[in-house]
């Protein structure tokens, strides 16, 4: 039985699903429970000479994909957050310190991300005043960060966004639409600046 079966039959049963999450995820805290957590190295696929430092909140549930390729490094003090969405980040690509990444995130190889960065494909649903928003769950947009990208320190990209190749995200940055390859962006909303 192949995954995306397996998630059509739990959608199809609503209980089942909702018993499963909780054994999986510990709802108040929002990430896997101690114990998935300890069966991580079974199910996380890290390449050849990649390297996760043990300060990093790896909130990545068995029943999403996340994949560091090799010679990748994620950073200490940063979380990768992959429950609603796969993270997959390619070869030779560095993860700095304290960044944020919630799926339904790519990231390609030969990317450099600095500090303090958020890569965020989810959003809170809040459009229905009758209901609080905490009860309107999630919705979510990939975000694909190309091949040999530098992104600045403190940026923040945003769901639905596509970083083209061999582009520059100034510090500081908020990017909320698509960034064209070979370009360089900054500002708040983020603007091109210089075509490379």
């Amino acid at each position: 039985m192949n995954t995306e079966t397996t998630r059509q039959r739990l959608k199809d049963s609503p209980r089942l699903k909702q018993t499963l999450d909780w054994l999986i995820m510990n709802q108040r805290d929002a990430r896997p429970r101690w114990y998935v957590r300890l069966l991580a190295p079974l199910y996380q696929h890290r390449g050849r000479g990649s390297k996760i430092y043990r300060s990093v909140r790896m909130d990545t549930p068995p029943y999403r994909h996340f994949s560091l390729g090799r010679h990748s490094v994620v950073e200490s003090y940063s979380c990768i957050n992959n429950a609603v969405g796969d993270v997959v980040i390619g070869d030779h690509t560095r993860i700095g310190l304290h960044n944020t990444i919630i799926g339904p995130v790519t990231i390609g190889s030969h990317v450099n991300l600095a500090q303090g960065i958020t890569v965020t494909a989810l959003n809170h649903n809040f459009s229905n005043t009758s209901r609080r928003i905490d009860q309107q769950g999630v919705s979510t947009q990939v975000v694909t960060i190309a091949d040999d990208v530098w992104i600045g320190a403190n940026a923040v990209i945003l769901p639905g966004v596509t970083i083209g190749k061999h582009s520059v995200v100034a510090a500081g940055a908020v990017v909320t639409r698509d960034v064209p390859p070979n370009s360089i962006v900054a500002g708040v909303p983020a603007k091109i600046i210089k075509e490379l």
